[in-house]
């Protein structure tokens, strides 16, 4: 992915795009949950290998929970340049859990289960 493509993860099969932002505003659902059930990236869409990088806030950080898609290291490192606040983790391997009925926050999220 260059740094001036949308990620994978931000982009709608009507070829639009949304922003790649802190807030992730711009996030697919769909797409998302195609990224964690393929196991593809969330910038380039191509399979993913090891390691396995996640990026997020620190609270995502401290709470081993991030809302962005998993990513290629190098993939990870062009998306921490665009949103500076964010963190770089990374892992063997994750956990894909969707929200229950009485979560607050809808949006399902990616678990590191083997952090490196």
């Amino acid at each position: 992915m260059s740094v001036t493509t949308a990620p994978f993860a931000c982009t709608y099969d009507d070829g639009t795009t949304g922003a790649l932002t802190e807030g992730l505003e711009g996030l697919n659902g769909k797409r998302v949950t195609q990224c964690a059930l393929s196991r593809i990236c969330g910038s380039c869409g191509r399979p993913l290998g090891r390691p396995i990088a996640f990026v997020g806030s620190g609270a995502e950080v401290a709470r081993n929970a991030f809302h962005f898609p998993p990513l290629h290291l190098a993939c990870a490192e062009q998306v921490v340049q665009q949103v500076a606040t964010w963190q770089l983790v990374t892992t063997a391997g994750f956990e894909f859990v969707r929200p229950a009925k009485q979560d607050i926050d809808r949006r399902p999220t990616f678990e590191p289960n083997s952090l490196l």
